[in-house]
């Protein structure tokens, strides 16, 4: 029997790594199921090359809980080592096994899907344990070792009675850590880290009914077969999980069922998926799926899984998947992904923004596929992925400049156009006295229904835009397309806007136009409300209530975000006050010689104007409300 000190420069190594290694204890069983995993790809790749002249077999990684002598065993059939081979991988710290293989068969290992990349990964064993052993026979005819270790620099090295290649780890599970003996946890880790791992890994045993061999079978009375039920093996993961495999290999079911196998309990279908599959200059597989999002910029993010050669690592996927993609659901498993740098370091590797703008172009190549193939299809989808694609267009450049191709603007009766096709449909009708095109747009339906209704009767197109980032989308869209500038129709009155080859006449002359100003103006709140004369048609509403489109989008840009950015985070409420001129109640209000009357005339029809738009609240509308009743008596 050996007996020596494991060689570390720390002295109290242990205390450290059951401390500080990992964040979380329980990654250790990933670590340990990762090394197996390796142990048995390295013999895999061996014996394809001829240097290992063992049967590889159907190897499998087992997992076995041993309550009662509190201890949790983690079996593999791999490559095994010898003697010489735990001196030189156990009891030297931080050395990589994997590292040197890799180094050793670089050329032919590349692909073997060795994982390699948890460093210390042997040693998290020691956060849960207060002892462990190692009993392995390497694939080598030399003779089985077990090494023990009590959680001090103190170790033994003795040969072992073990007969069948490959490592047995056994944990005896510390006082502090006995949750790791039960098996619903050991369940729940398993499926957390482990539920795609390339070797398939057994828990326990389940029952199944088999039919009963032939000559074996009992007949029942009803002449037919019986069965049995017996115990079989439990493989608790899927070792050939669908990003894996090559897209021509699945089926559109094949996609879906995945989706349901990553997310158990999501009931609804994905929207489309994208298979993303590259190995130069950097290697990249997974499946990211468009759910239904809607207009909700909350939505829980975190919900695309990180792995690595199918060793799950997280579901914190920011720097590498692009910003506006984390609302996304899926797999992204990669090789090349640092996992030991900060966050910050993560975002400026080089390696890593490849792989963020590769995402970014094939999911755009994708979108513009799919518009492409059945616009029909894509345009019924809009409403639930409009949300994703607008942000991607405001956060990243090379998603805007593919964008044109498949962004859409729908309008309020339900037609859709991309921008180009906005700029040829719209320019023959709404453009302003400078030949600029001027694209009206709704961000509510019901609430802005009376002004998309007085757009319409004059002929023009009304866009429905009501995503809460789409007035700093709009300020980006301007900035590239000179010509061309988007009003919301509750905005400054559209015929100031938009030339017309017919100009209503006012029925009231100049100088009543005037007087009528100068009543108003008197009544009217100047501090929120800016009076404007308008000849409008007589049917159009009396007194109507607009914003000033830049006043108020600079108010929306800075409550959705942009406060910071333009410094109008408490903008004043200024709207203007459109009279028609050629309605009966402007004739009235002027006329009416009784100032009082014509007081309640002008403030009664302000507050039926604020009504419309939902400017009347608390105060003034409960007097609103009495004085309509009073009227009405």
């Amino acid at each position: 029997m050996t007996t020596g000190k494991i060689n570390v420069s720390v002295e109290n190594i242990f205390p450290l790594i059951k401390k500080f290694l990992y964040s979380d204890h329980e990654i250790f069983l990933r670590e340990l199921i990762s090394n197996g995993t390796d142990a048995t790809l390295k013999l895999k790749h061996l014996t394809s090359i001829g240097e290992a002249k063992v049967e590889y077999g159907n190897p499998i990684i087992e997992v076995k809980i041993d309550k009662e002598g509190k201890k949790l065993h983690i079996i593999d059939q791999g490559l095994g080592m010898t003697a010489d081979e735990v001196e030189k991988y156990i009891n030297q710290v931080a050395f990589s096994g994997a590292e040197e293989f890799l180094d050793k068969y670089k050329d032919s290992a590349k692909d073997s899907g060795i994982i390699g990349h948890f460093g210390l990964g042997f040693y998290s064993a020691f956060m849960v344990a207060q002892k462990v052993e190692i009993i392995t026979k390497s694939f080598k005819d030399e003779p089985a070792a077990h090494w023990t270790c009590d959680g001090s620099p103190e170790f033994t090295l003795e040969p072992a009675d073990k007969t069948t290649r490959g490592t047995e780890i056994i944990l005896h599970i510390a006082e502090d850590s006995l949750e790791f003996l039960e098996e619903y946890k050991i369940k729940e880790l398993l499926n957390k880290y482990n539920k795609f791992m390339p070797i398939p890994i057994k828990f326990g045993t389940k029952k199944e009914k088999i039919e009963q061999k032939k000559g074996e079978f009992v007949e029942s009375e009803n002449k037919e077969e019986t069965f049995t039920e017996v115990e079989v093996d439990n493989i608790i993961n899927n070792p050939n999980p669908a990003w894996t495999k090559q897209p021509t290999e699945l089926s559109a079911e094949d996609y879906k069922n995945f989706y349901h196998e990553l997310y158990p309990m999501q009931f609804e279908e994905p929207l489309f998926h994208i298979h993303l599959n590259v190995d130069y200059p950097f290697n990249l597989t997974g499946i990211l799926y468009f759910p239904k999002l809607g207009s909700d910029l909350q939505i829980q993010k975190d919900k695309i899984q990180l792995y690595q050669n199918q060793v799950y690592v997280t579901d914190n996927v920011e720097g590498i998947v692009p910003e506006f993609l984390m609302m996304l659901k899926g797999v992204v498993d990669s090789p090349d992904i640092p996992l030991n740098v900060s966050r910050s370091g993560l975002q400026a590797d080089a390696a890593v923004k490849k792989i963020s703008n590769y995402i970014t172009r094939k999911v755009a190549d994708k979108l513009k596929s799919l518009f492409t193939e059945n616009r029909e299809d894509f345009e019924q989808k809009w409403n639930d992925i409009k949300i994703v694609l607008e942000y991607g267009m405001l956060s990243e450049d090379k998603f805007y400049e593919k964008a044109g191709a498949f962004v859409l603007y729908p309008t309020v009766d339900g037609k859709y156009f991309t921008l180009e096709e906005l700029k040829e449909n719209f320019a023959a009708n709404q453009t302003d006295k400078d030949g600029k095109l001027v694209v009206l747009y709704a961000g509510n339906k019901e609430a802005q229904h009376s002004y998309i209704e007085i757009a319409k009767d004059k002929g023009y197109e009304v866009l429905l835009l009501d995503s809460p980032i789409i007035s700093h989308l709009i300020q980006k869209i301007e900035g590239d397309n000179s010509n061309m500038t988007f009003v919301r129709v509750d905005s400054d009155h559209i015929d100031n806007l938009i030339k017309k080859e017919e100009t209503t006449i006012s029925k009231l002359s100049e100088e009543e136009q005037t007087n009528l100003k100068t009543v108003l103006e008197a009544i009217v709140p100047k501090q929120t409300y800016s009076v404007q004369l308008e000849a409008l048609d007589s049917n159009a509403s009396p007194f109507i209530i607009t914003q000033p489109e830049f006043m108020r989008r600079m108010k929306e840009m800075s409550q959705s975000g942009g406060g910071g950015m333009f410094g109008m985070g408490n903008m004043p409420e200024m709207y203007n006050l459109v009279v028609n001129t050629n309605s009966e109640l402007a004739t009235s209000i002027l006329n009416n010689k009784d100032k009082s009357a014509q007081e309640s005339l002008v403030k009664q029809a302000l507050d039926l104007a604020k009504l419309s738009q939902n400017l009347l609240k608390g105060e003034a509308l409960t007097a609103f409300v009495k004085r309509s009743f009073e009227m009405i008596k």
